[in-house]
């Protein structure tokens, strides 16, 4: 249940944003209320525990650590309210 007094400033601080804010504004609350999809248990992936050779598993943390988890200070991420901070193709 929306409690009214919280409600009432929510629209109120909306009147005050531009539309493109409006719409991350709309994206969050989306975000908010949205579950997220189940991912694979640990027992489902145990099915691929030694399947990389130790060369393969160094050759593919080196190339996670240089190409991912970089912060892009002008995009927002996911939950909509910071930076977006995920995997990038360079």
């Amino acid at each position: 249940m929306v409690q009214p007094a919280i409600k009432d400033q929510i629209l109120k601080d909306l009147d005050q944003l531009s539309p493109e804010q409006q719409t991350r504004a709309a994206e969050l609350v989306h975000g908010l209320v949205s579950s997220l999809p189940a991912g694979a248990s640990g027992r489902d992936l145990l099915h691929f525990v030694g399947t990389l050779d130790d060369e393969s598993a160094r050759e593919m943390m080196k190339a996670i650590e240089e190409g991912c988890e970089r912060v892009d200070l002008d995009e927002v991420g996911p939950d909509g309210l910071g930076p977006a901070i995920y995997a990038r193709r360079q």
